[in-house]
């Protein structure tokens, strides 16, 4: 695939694309004999790896970690493993706080909602 049918595919510029690459969080792609980039699967694989692990906020020097961790092999899938569950800590604990927050909204909503059904001022609190 062509940089530009694999941005259309992920929804991500072709710049990001090539920064990704640039950065060593997406190992480099083959080009053909032109110099165009030829995303294999295998590069595929990558791109989508990288856009779920940014997806889940990910930051760029934690994921250049990871990255090379998984290219050095398997003894690596410890550490591999402990980067992933930090992440996925950190998104339990943003998701948690998402919930509060739209408990709260929720919670606002109804009582605006009673104020306007009923044609009296809401309770604030």
């Amino acid at each position: 695939m062509t940089i530009k049918q694999v941005s259309e595919k992920y929804n991500i510029s072709q710049d990001t694309l090539r920064y990704y690459e640039r950065i060593g969080i997406i190992p480099p792609v083959r080009r053909t004999s032109g110099g165009i980039r030829d995303y294999s699967d295998e590069d595929l694989s990558w791109v989508g790896l990288v856009i779920c692990m940014r997806n889940a906020g990910m930051p760029i020097n934690a994921l250049t970690k990871y990255v090379k961790l998984c290219i050095k092999g398997d003894s690596t899938i410890p550490a591999r493993l402990d980067l992933l569950r930090s992440q996925r800590e950190k998104l339990l604990d943003q998701r948690s706080k998402i919930n509060d927050t739209i408990d709260r909204l929720n919670y606002k909503i109804e009582r605006y909602e009673t104020a306007v059904n009923s044609g009296q001022k809401p309770i604030w609190d």
